[in-house]
């Protein structure tokens, strides 16, 4: 089954995004009253004594909101468990860039705005809007490594992470400690329940209960439950497990064992898996427009792009957020000597500041409490032309990138940071299995299963990428997975007996070629067919299983629970597997490898 990636999930969200705020600022413009009395409209929630008042305006934007910052946090848990933020160090400079690029735009915004009533917007010009820049981003950067993106997201969910503490501290009412205090337990429950999927929803709501029975925002509560849910590759025992299930179920098909076979099949995944699997599509295409119809319509006027609130805004974002992240970047590199660097380049890390500022959602959150009447249209219309200058600024940064000489342009793009590896033990020639040249500049790893159907599909995929790319090098390591293929083991040990007498690829292509034919006859028979001593083969076979067990122990290392997976330049790929996509990440990793032996 296909999913749709986040990148093309940010694609669509953001076109349906300039939809809705097109759509709000029509109607805003032709039917003023009827706009705002609509989102004005009371929608009260009962629940036995509880009772939650609000406008059809504020469940939109303190209640579907929390499941967009949801979301950012569930993202951002995932890159520090399992991508380049495992190792903590790195979260350092992102970290420095974000804080920066908040604390820069409100001195721009006050220095145009100090002193007066409009000094109480300076909220609203920090924060960026991370659903719409991971739009835009996937439209200017286009074919950009997702490192990059991985780079732009830390950045802006440290920017998520202050601006909701900022609305918290700085634009709510009296707090009242009775509400926050049972926010504060049932986060405490959120931390110890996370895996147990009704009592965790239930704790989340208590939650956002809490925070608005206190007088905070809830949107918080969204991002600090996303954050407190770990995230973890699939576990091959825990898979093995719910095959058994699923035959179980096969023999007895009853509710029972379906409920059961289902409830193990679906606890091998994180809950932050399962959860981004829900709400990372409804959040991108449904909530956040429907957020920007709820908050952009505003009456038009030329007069409001000149105002100290307007031009404040503008600045802010346009100027003061590129300068910021940049200028942090390059301190804590140059403070560091080096030891910490952007995981980009530096025209990544420019592109990533002017991305940083497209504003919108929490700007208008922060805007709708600091401002009422004309004042809150003004800083609305700051917001938007904002957005719009720093996505023209985020295009002319990547298409200038664009233009310069190959080995320039990889190296502002990636950088000189290493790279994180995920495959455990790295490759060994002496002991690995290789087809290509040893002084390939890419390694291509499959972990495989000679009768997974999956793995035979993809066998034409592989042989495909060493005829296109003639500097990478393929490497076999099983991972027969013998609780749904009962002759895995015996296949790949049959696989192993046959190197021992030079022919391991020989009867890897033979054994992806007769997957219905795998018992122990039919690979003696393989081995005739190819000239070996068979009965040197058949004691072989009594031999090798230490070194079939040393491929599946690396698999376990290496985080890997099914076949095929590969893995590029030591780099688990997670994305499709057919050849279009495996040859970009290959030159991905081969522009990144050129451009770290030339720096």
């Amino acid at each position: 089954m296909m999913t749709m990636s986040p990148r093309r999930t940010a694609t669509g969200g953001a076109g349906v995004l300039v939809a809705a705020i097109a759509l709000a600022l029509t109607w805003a413009n032709l039917a003023p009253s009827a706009y705002a009395e609509f989102w004005a409209l009371p929608l009260d929630v009962r629940l036995g004594p509880l009772l939650a008042a609000l406008s059809l305006r504020d469940w939109v934007n303190s209640g579907l909101m929390t499941l967009f910052f949801l979301v950012v946090g569930l993202e951002a848990r995932r890159e520090i468990d399992l991508g380049d933020l495992r190792d903590h160090r790195r979260l350092i400079l992102p970290v420095a860039a974000g804080l920066a690029g908040m604390a820069l735009p409100v001195l721009i915004y006050l220095g145009i705005n100090g002193g007066g009533p409009s000094a109480r917007g300076w909220g609203a010009a920090m924060s960026t809007d991370t659903a719409l820049a991971l739009g835009v981003f996937s439209v200017v950067g286009r074919g950009l490594p997702d490192r990059i993106r991985t780079f732009v997201l830390t950045v802006f969910v440290v920017d998520d992470i202050v601006a909701l503490v900022v609305i918290a501290v700085a634009y709510s009412g009296q707090i009242r400690p009775l509400g926050l205090a049972v926010a504060a337990l049932a986060y405490g429950g959120v931390l110890i329940f996370r895996r147990r999927m009704p009592v965790f929803a239930v704790l989340t709501l208590t939650v956002w209960g809490g925070l608005l029975a206190s007088g905070i925002d809830p949107v918080v509560a969204g991002l600090a439950v996303g954050l407190a849910t770990s995230a973890h590759l699939p576990r091959r025992n825990a898979l093995i497990e719910a095959t058994t299930l699923v035959r179980l179920f096969r023999e007895q098909p009853t509710p029972e064992l379906a409920r059961t076979a289902t409830m193990g099949l679906t606890s091998t995944l994180s809950v932050n898996a399962r959860l981004q699997h829900v709400f990372h599509r409804m959040t991108g295409l449904l909530v956040v427009p429907l957020f920007a119809l709820a908050n952009a319509g505003i009456t038009l006027d030329m007069r409001q792009l000149v105002t100290p609130i307007t031009i404040g805004i503008v600045a802010a974002y346009v100027l003061g957020k590129p300068i910021a992240v940049v200028g942090a970047s390059w301190l804590v590199t140059r403070l560091s000597g080096g030891a910490l660097r952007p995981p980009v380049g530096w025209a990544a890390v420019l592109g990533s500041g002017s991305i940083a500022g497209v504003g919108f959602t929490v700007s208008l959150l922060i805007a709708d409490l600091a401002f009422t009447g004309p004042l809150l249209d003004q800083a609305k219309v700051g917001v938007l032309a904002a957005a719009v200058g720093a996505s023209a600024l985020s295009f002319v940064v990547y298409r200038v990138t664009a233009a310069l000489p190959d080995p320039l342009r990889t190296r502002v793009l990636l950088g000189k940071a290493r790279q994180l590896t995920d495959l455990v033990p790295a490759v060994d020639i002496e002991r690995d299995h290789v087809r290509g040249p040893f002084d390939a500049t890419v390694t291509v790893v499959e972990y495989g299963d000679f009768e997974c159907p999956w793995t035979a599909m993809a066998a034409p995929t592989a042989r495909e990428l060493l005829a296109d790319n003639a500097d990478i090098h393929y490497v076999w390591r099983h991972l027969p997975l013998p609780d749904v293929h009962p002759h895995a083991q015996l296949a790949a040990e049959a696989a192993e007996a046959a190197a021992e007498q030079g022919a391991f690829w020989d009867m890897h292509d033979m054994l992806l070629a007769n997957q219905s034919d795998l018992g122990l006859e039919d690979v003696v028979t393989y081995a005739a067919m190819l000239g070996l001593d068979i009965d040197r083969f058949r004691d072989d076979l009594r031999r090798v299983e230490a070194r079939v067990a040393r491929d599946v122990e690396s698999a376990d290392l290496s985080g890997v629970a099914g076949t095929p997976t590969f893995f590029i330049n030591g780099r688990r790929h997670d994305g499709p597997q057919d050849l279009a996509s495996l040859n970009g990440a290959i030159e991905t990793a081969r522009t990144h490898a050129v451009a770290f032996a030339t720096a």
